[in-house]
């Protein structure tokens, strides 16, 4: 399935869970109506971190396809030995 859909159901599961967080938090307080919301608010954060990880895909996606219509041939740039990017400033870091 691609980015776009998986992202398009995530950000539907949000809503869902979002309306089942504000439906718990209007019953009285009660045990139930808190394990209806926590599990709500649970379902919530996953979903959320669902279109976090889908946009980051998409964004990566779009960045290798701008990369290679600029003609990089390698995206992101190669990492050093120590598995660290380089950094761009000739003094390395500051201390």
């Amino acid at each position: 399935m691609a980015v776009p859909k998986h992202l398009d159901e995530a950000v539907a599961r949000l809503k869902n869970a979002s309306t089942r967080i504000d439906q718990a938090r209007a019953k009285p307080f009660a045990l139930g109506a808190v394990k209806e919301w926590l599990v709500a608010l649970t379902e919530y954060t996953m979903a959320l971190a669902d279109v976090q990880t889908f946009n980051n895909e998409s964004i990566h996606e779009k960045l290798h396809e701008l990369a290679g219509h600029t003609g990089l041939r390698q995206f992101p740039p190669a990492r050093s030995q120590g598995g660290r990017r380089q950094s761009p400033r000739k003094g390395g870091r500051r201390g």
